[in-house]
């Protein structure tokens, strides 16, 4: 099955461009042949590799080397199959999109790499590198929290708008920054796979980085699965809180609120902090600026008017 096309998609940010019929579509790497942009608008061209610069809102920061040499050799026999997005910077070309297609033409030691330049301006880059990568399935957890940061911050938009421009719901994305509050060591965890996003989820429930810390070289060391580490978490908030006694619930009832807790984060995408005690306690939901509690309330689907 198809994969559905976020947002806009990639081919109306690229201007519409059709897919080439595949033997005319191969730049082959041994002999440059004459390039024919067969049922597109857009004149592809061959520059020299040195000319092509990476692009400074690239949310992909990882590139794993098995994978880099898995297209190198891809492309040694094959050619680069599919032109390199650009757009004109002073006497370069900066990536749109295709920077794993450069890089492994450079492993290849390839001099000259075909493109199809663009006009594009800084939001429109970014938001193109965030659908093709999210499209892929290419960036991690952190990576693509980020991107969405770079969105909202750079060009000043709400969460909402930037869920709509690249194809996501505002719960998504509201999630994925939460990554972000996690202590830049635990973000590494989570990049490199030691830490998965459900545990990541969990860990948020401590707010102080030593304590995430500890909490994640326990979770690591005796490898526990998410839902043993909501218990671990609920027990430490537990027991930070004043006046409490270690053990005083048990593990199971704590995991329930944890539970609770995390599943309203989720559902208001903002942090909750639920306090229970005998059937009794308090469930308190942050809100940082007035459209954020306008937000809040109409998921709540409460209406001031």
């Amino acid at each position: 099955m198809a994969k559905p096309v976020l947002g806009r998609g990639l081919s109306a940010l690229l201007g519409g461009v059709a897919t080439p019929r595949p033997a005319e579509n191969v730049f082959q790497s041994s002999t440059p042949a004459p390039v024919a942009a067969v049922e597109t608008r857009d004149r592809v061209q061959r520059v020299p590799t040195t000319k092509v610069v990476p692009c400074p809102f690239q949310p992909r920061k990882d590139f794993t080397q098995d994978s880099l040499k898995e297209l190198a050799d891809s492309i040694k026999e094959q050619g680069i199959i599919q032109p390199l997005i650009v757009r004109k910077r002073g006497d370069s070309f900066e990536l749109i999109a295709g920077e794993r297609r450069w890089r492994a033409a450079q492993i290849v030691g390839l001099t000259e790499i075909p493109i199809i330049v663009r006009e594009a301006d800084d939001r429109a880059v970014l938001e193109l590198a965030l659908i093709e990568n999210l499209q892929r399935e290419n960036l991690n957890a952190i990576e693509e929290a980020l991107g969405y940061s770079q969105l909202i911050e750079q060009f000043k938009l709400t969460q909402e708008e930037a869920a709509t421009k690249v194809g996501k719901s505002r719960v998504v994305v509201t999630n994925a920054l939460r990554l972000l509050k996690l202590a830049p060591d635990l973000q590494t965890y989570v990049r490199d796979g030691r830490l998965s996003v459900g545990h990541a989820k969990a860990i948020l429930g401590l707010s102080n980085w030593d304590e995430q810390k500890l909490a994640a070289e326990r979770i690591i060391k005796k490898s526990l699965s998410v839902r043993q580490t909501e218990e671990l978490i609920a027990l430490l908030q537990n027991k930070s809180k004043p006046g409490s006694k270690t053990g005083s619930s048990p593990a199971t009832q704590a995991a329930e609120v944890a539970d609770v807790q995390r599943k309203l984060q989720e559902y208001f995408g903002t942090k909750v902090q639920v306090r229970y005690n005998k059937g009794k306690g308090a469930i308190e939901i942050k809100f940082f600026t007035d459209d954020d509690l306008e937000r809040i309330l109409k998921v709540a689907g409460i209406n001031l008017e």
